[in-house]
């Protein structure tokens, strides 16, 4: 390899081990290596065989190479177009997601429409399939069915799949039902205890749920003479909310769910559990109350709503490039503090009046966007539970502020990391300025230019590095895009659709 790829691939697996949160020794340890070798291999100044880059990119989640393929798929835009005419949002990614878990809770026929063929749920279906689960694509508009065995085949399990996922976590609130002891793999070697983790464990404690986390996998085991009552979760986390009304779901009584998430998933999954003859009060409040049902063998078909973070993706794209565009079928119940902002920040839109999603709860509307002077919000943007600004959609306004006149301070205090990786916009003219691992300031408006970028690890920043390339004068080149296409379904094809010049390409 040359020096200047030897630094770039340094680079990326630098970026990728600290949005998972490692020290080089942490990463060290999992290969089997040096802490030296691996501050060698980040500054460009180690080579690298393919078998190691495989392994790094394994034990980081990151598609650094791919074996037996043609490589990373990477993308080459050219930039300063204006796009037009009209885009349908697809139905959410973290929605279902958390659906393809839950139907390890029916042993009748799930089957879910328009389901987003995104590498996240791909990964899902490959665990699924490995424990004995059938399933099968019905017709061109993603509609899934899903027919689980008798006998869950939990030692067939694939490991490898299961590590590339996080949202496998979501299988403890399930599979505890079905079995007294089991296991699963844990992805990056999360420690219990962890943010992420422990709110779970404190959760699902509740119900008789005990875990020990050893050689990499949850070791499970579940007391039945245990009966919950009224759980409080220590975090109002969307997963950790959706793993208790999983736990909750077959339990043989009810169940009070106190400081539960009230986001756009965790509704859709409160009615898909209605839908298997589970009852529960409270939807789209803190507090909800589970009338759990101990079997479900029900031949049940539901359709997931619309994702709002793609609706915010796909608007943002429209005001960087100035364009009069019109996003449909928005869940405007999920993007009035958005829209809001926006609206403060000077953009012209008109929303149209609200209609059904399929699943016949949730409001949807469709916006249309008009290019527009925007200036920097007098207050600082930051996320907030739901009804507040969405977590996911923070990153977009990075973009969308860089656009504008005046400094904006942005305020990701959930994530450690992620506003960090804004930062790239800088490589392409932005002028973000990072005054913490949580804070950004971004001046505005940015004039930009063309450039190569490597993907971020993480979903929402790269995205935001595709939307201002889309802006961005001359062609830019975006290297290694799964993590896009774990959230996204071919979001290059549709934004060509609309008139941008998006080719897909890999290295020969």
């Amino acid at each position: 390899m040359t020096e200047d790829y030897l630094r770039r691939i340094g680079t990326l697996i630098r970026d990728a081990r600290q949005h998972r949160g490692w020290t080089q020794a942490q990463l060290a340890e999992t290969l089997g290596t040096s802490q030296s070798a691996i501050n060698r291999i980040e500054r460009g100044h180690q080579n690298l065989s393919l078998e190691m880059l495989a392994r790094i990119g394994d034990a980081l989640d990151s598609e650094i190479v791919s074996l037996g393929r043609s490589g990373p798929m990477h993308l080459r835009v050219v930039g300063g177009r204006q796009l037009s005419g009209s885009i349908d949002v697809k139905t959410s990614k973290n929605a279902c997601v958390a659906l393809l878990c839950a139907s390890l809770l029916n042993h009748g026929r799930t089957t879910l429409r328009q389901v987003a063929r995104i590498e996240e749920v791909n990964r899902i279906l490959e665990v699924l399939h490995s424990i004995g689960v059938r399933t099968r694509w019905l017709n061109e508009n993603n509609d899934l069915e899903i027919l689980p065995p008798a006998t869950l085949d939990l030692d067939g399990m694939d490991v490898a799949a299961a590590r590339r996922t996080r949202s496998v976590l979501m299988f403890l609130g399930p599979l505890m039902h079905r079995e007294d002891r089991f296991q699963l793999p844990y992805a990056g070697g999360c420690d219990l205890g962890t943010r992420t983790v422990e709110p779970h464990m404190v959760a699902l404690r509740k119900f008789g749920l005990e875990v020990k986390a050893t050689s990499g996998f949850y070791h499970a085991e579940v007391d039945r003479t245990v009966s919950p009552g009224a759980i409080v979760l220590t975090e109002r986390g969307d997963t950790v909310t959706e793993n208790a009304l999983l736990a909750a779901a077959r339990h043989d009584g009810v169940t009070v769910i106190r400081n539960a998430s009230p986001n756009y998933m965790v509704q859709d999954l409160c009615f898909f559990l209605a839908e298997l003859g589970v009852r529960i009060e409270g939807v789209g409040t803190t507090t909800l109350t589970v009338h759990g049902v101990p079997t479900i063998d029900r031949d049940v078909d539901y359709a997931p709503s619309e994702d709002p973070i793609e609706a915010m993706s796909l608007i943002t794209a429209a005001i960087v490039t100035a364009s009069e565009l019109t996003v449909r079928r928005v869940p405007i119940e999920f993007m009035e503090i958005e829209l809001a902002h926006l609206e403060e920040m000077g953009l012209h839109f008109t929303r149209s009046e609200e209609y059904a999603s399929h699943n016949g709860r949730t409001r949807l509307v469709d916006v249309t966007v008009f290019p527009s002077t925007l200036r920097a919000p007098i207050d600082k943007i930051h996320p907030m539970p739901f009804p507040g600004l969405n977590i996911d959609n923070v990153p977009f306004f990075a973009v969308i502020a860089a656009t504008a006149n005046g400094t904006t301070l942005i305020h990701d205090w959930v994530y450690e990391n992620r506003a960090i990786h804004l930062t790239e916009l800088n490589k392409l003219g932005g002028r973000v300025r990072l005054a913490d691992p949580h804070r950004i300031y971004v001046d505005g408006p940015t004039h930009w230019s063309g450039t190569e970028v490597i993907c971020p690890p993480a979903l929402r920043p790269a995205v935001c590095i595709l939307l201002a390339m889309l802006a961005a004068k001359g062609t830019s080149v975006l290297r290694n895009i799964y993590v896009i296409n774990r959230g996204y379904e071919d979001l290059a094809e549709r934004l060509n659709q609309l008139g941008a010049q998006i080719e897909s390409f890999r290295d020969i």
